[in-house]
């Protein structure tokens, strides 16, 4: 799948549900999200997806941060979008989740990005003369999601050169963040 047609889709769920938040996007998408105890071990699910009888659900580790938690949401939210006719149970742990390699995870990587990190917020960041992870740190996430925000940008023609190409493990330690 296609940078545009990734994007396309973002600025369609954006535009037809007018909502920020992955929580209540979910709602609005008639997502079931339940929240379950996973642990926070380096091992642990993330969290998964899942379609029976037309009916979406995501379970979402409660055990890890907030933040955490909704950006594992909104990665969720982009494989019931983007991959709806194929869709299987998945579970994310720390290889999966942000993983570059398999086209799905970078497709649902590239949406969460997108969709959670506006375009002007990033390049402001930049413009200011930060580095790489003070952004993050002032957008609030981890640098691997503002790196899938780079590739993003550089598809859609911007002139960046991602400081950092996200790893799959990187979630390994995610758990033990207090902030980004």
């Amino acid at each position: 799948m296609s940078s545009k047609c990734i994007r396309d889709t973002v600025n369609k769920v954006k535009s037809k549900y007018q909502e920020t938040d992955p929580f209540r996007l979910a709602a609005a998408m008639h997502i079931l999200v339940q929240k379950m105890p996973m642990g926070n071990s380096p091992t642990c699910c993330k969290g998964f997806c899942m379609t029976e009888s037309r009916k979406t659900c995501i379970v979402i580790n409660c055990d890890l941060p907030d933040i955490i938690q909704q950006i594992i949401l909104i990665h969720e939210i982009g494989h019931a979008v983007l991959h709806q006719r194929t869709m299987q149970v998945k579970c994310f742990h720390d290889f999966e989740l942000f993983d570059g390699v398999s086209q799905c995870e970078y497709e649902a990587n590239c949406f969460a990005a997108d969709y959670l990190l506006e375009d002007e917020d990033v390049l402001e960041k930049l413009n200011a003369n930060m580095s790489f992870f003070q952004a993050a740190s002032e957008l609030q996430v981890p640098p691997e999601l503002l790196d899938f925000k780079f590739r993003v940008l550089k598809r859609m023609g911007y002139a960046i050169n991602p400081p950092l190409y996200s790893q799959s493990n990187f979630m390994k330690n995610i758990d033990r963040r207090d902030r980004f």
